[in-house]
């Protein structure tokens, strides 16, 4: 490490070129200016200025010197925040996994909010499918879910609360089909097409899927706007989240139907590991339990409406 005076002075003379201008940038004289930097090439025993020509200038040794010292300056300055940062009570990193479901854009005013408390906390937002929501949480790959589906896993220290009830609906393209069929759907007219799933991204099982008939053919795709497509271009049929298609639905773009075998409301939950606490984990768990933001997440957005 270099102290400060030897950062001023190297960068001094790299900007001005000569040992004069750069004593009279830092407000001494040449003389001592001279010293230093004789004193500088000592200590590391290389050649840092080069000397020969008419404007003084950092020879390469120098020109990384100045540059990794000034690195490593930062850093040291961003650890001694983060140092306090985290003495305070503050995460040095927060990571939020939110189930597939959600949209994130229903987590930018909450992500502003947060920043505006100016905390220091990095925040690491990512996505899993099922049950590798609940495996993010268990492995370590997020302090806190949000949206995860179907019960609680058995987990050490695990804490959890509901985040609300995802309602689905039953949608066919009209141009598929199913969109004439007799009502209510038979599970054997259903398990003749071709479902849409959200493809599963647990590490540690073959992964599930709602909704799926036993031996029915299968179309897995990465997210649920993809399935929403995918439903509307009529490659395949399933259930999707009642609120986010609404327009598709109004205009017919996709049909609902009633099936034989309903499908009852998914119980969405926040969890997190209570043996990890933290000044960051506690705001945003409290955001979490807001009743005008749970609502939002659960419901997501419509992004098929008009204008």
């Amino acid at each position: 490490m270099l102290s400060d005076d030897e950062l001023a002075l190297l960068e001094a003379i790299r900007e001005s070129g000569s040992l004069s201008r750069a004593a009279a940038r830092l407000g001494k004289a040449p003389s001592t200016v001279s010293h230093a930097a004789r004193q500088l090439e000592a200590r590391f025993d290389a050649l840092l200025f080069d000397r020969r020509r008419y404007r003084l200038q950092l020879t390469v040794a120098g020109q990384l010197l100045a540059q990794e010292a000034a690195r490593l300056a930062l850093e040291s300055a961003r650890l001694g925040r983060r140092v306090k940062q985290v003495a305070s009570g503050w995460e040095d990193r927060l990571w939020i996994v939110t189930d597939e479901l959600l949209e994130f854009a229903t987590l930018l005013p909450v992500i502003r909010a947060f920043d505006a408390l100016a905390s220091g906390v990095s925040l690491r937002v990512t996505h899993e499918v099922l049950g590798g929501t609940w495996e993010a949480l268990r492995d370590g790959r997020a302090d806190v879910v949000v949206g995860a589906t179907n019960e609680p896993p058995s987990m050490p220290n695990l804490q959890w609360r509901e985040l609300g009830a995802l309602e689905w609906v039953f949608a066919v393209s009209p141009r598929h089909p199913l969109a004439k069929a007799k009502e209510p759907l038979a599970r054997e007219a259903i398990q003749a097409h071709r479902a849409v799933v959200v493809a599963d991204t647990s590490r540690q099982s073959a992964g599930r899927a709602y909704g799926l008939q036993g031996g029915q053919p299968v179309l897995a795709v990465p997210s649920m706007q993809a399935k929403i497509l995918a439903q509307r271009d009529g490659l395949g049929v399933g259930w999707l989240p009642k609120q986010r298609v609404a327009s598709l639905l109004r205009r017919g773009e996709l049909v609902a139907r009633r099936t034989a075998d309903p499908r009852e409301p998914n119980t969405l939950y926040v969890a997190w590991r209570g043996d990890h606490e933290g000044r960051a984990l506690a705001w945003w768990l409290e955001q979490f339990a807001q009743p005008r933001l749970a609502k939002r997440l659960v419901d997501g957005m419509d992004a098929f409406a008009e204008g």
